[in-house]
């Protein structure tokens, strides 16, 4: 590379603000959420600093086999990948790269190749960033980083705008799962408008499989998965003067066979009444009733060839771990 540099840019940052939730807008959320007969919370609000930190840990689980599938699968095919993308200077762009592990697996690849680069983590957080590329500046330090403090789409559309490289997008994670079907089509689509013709995009996919491994890797002995969960309720405690007891729920992780989903809820233990300060109004539940809060859905590999073929990509390369239990699918997008 010609030079290393490793920035942080923020775009729209006060759009950014209003896009994740300032305290307005996690207010009206939790309102809109709570008072329809099913009742839910958005889980982009689980991501606070405390359950970021406590999403690391349920990665660490040796229950939750998605990192280490994800991680065989990069190993196993980093050369591939490289290959892929050829030796014209790109673009690694990266949506919420979290701790970066597993990113450093390419990382180190592309850089041990030659291959010019630059790589682009995109996060709502500025902390998270300054946290990463500190974490870059010591471990890779010749790696030349432009950490950008946006949505994903905004990001994408100013760096698009800012180079005539390729872009090389990277949703690690089966973040994607997280997404019902019909709102993966349309995050999918609305990054296809972001991307030029020629660029790539690389995606996590769980699979389909055995019902008892999916049940245990959602439903952790040690409980850090429904400290997860239930750290969205301290979180309206704190930010929106909530008076929830989180004593009086409990976590409930189950699979839907029809939808292909993990499904989380937070179910209320008795019949009680939740006063929320900055939104002025009391919340019922029931006994046992469920709060809803996060999807995570489960894929074919013909269900991941007809989202790419529905949204204006073509598949490059079907990506697997040893076990056959994740796919990292490389699609190329394709414009007219």
């Amino acid at each position: 590379m010609c030079s290393v540099a490793q920035t942080i840019q923020l775009i729209n940052p006060s759009e950014t603000t209003a896009w994740f939730g300032d305290k307005q807008t996690f207010s009206l959320d939790v309102l809109v959420g709570l008072s329809e007969q099913r009742k839910s919370i958005p889980s982009k609000y689980m991501y606070d600093t405390e359950g970021s930190r406590l999403f690391q840990d349920i990665m660490a689980l040796p229950e939750y086999y998605l990192t280490d599938c994800e991680r065989d699968t990069l190993q196993r095919n980093c050369g591939t990948i490289a290959s892929l993308v050829g030796d014209q200077p790109f673009n690694l762009v990266e949506f919420g790269s979290g701790d970066g592990s597993k990113t450093r697996i390419l990382l180190n690849h592309f850089l041990d190749r030659g291959l010019n680069f630059q790589y682009a983590p995109i996060d709502i957080s500025e902390s998270a960033q300054e946290n990463l590329l500190g974490d870059l500046r010591t471990k890779l330090p010749d790696l030349t980083v432009t950490g950008l403090v946006s949505d994903y789409f905004t990001g994408t559309r100013w760096l698009a705008q800012q180079t005539r490289r390729r872009n090389f997008v990277l949703f690690l994670g089966s973040s994607i799962g997280n997404f019902t079907h019909a709102e993966a089509r349309f995050f999918l689509r609305n990054l296809w408008n972001c991307l030029n013709n020629g660029d790539y995009v690389l995606i996590g996919f769980d699979l389909k499989k055995d019902i008892e491994l999916l049940l245990d890797a959602y439903n952790d002995p040690q409980g850090v998965t429904a400290r997860f969960n239930l750290n969205v309720l301290n979180r309206i405690n704190r930010q929106l003067g909530g008076d929830f007891d989180i004593s009086r729920f409990r976590h409930f992780g189950t699979y839907d066979v029809f939808s292909g989903a993990m499904e989380s809820y937070l179910v209320s233990l008795d019949s009680q009444e939740v006063y929320i300060r900055e939104i002025g109004r009391s919340f019922t539940f029931r006994p046992f009733e469920p709060i809803h809060m996060e999807y995570s859905y489960k894929y074919l590999e013909s269900d991941i060839e007809t989202i790419a073929r529905e949204t204006g990509f073509t598949i490059k390369k079907h990506l697997h771990d040893a076990k056959g239990y994740f796919i990292d699918s490389v699609w190329e997008v394709v414009k007219a």
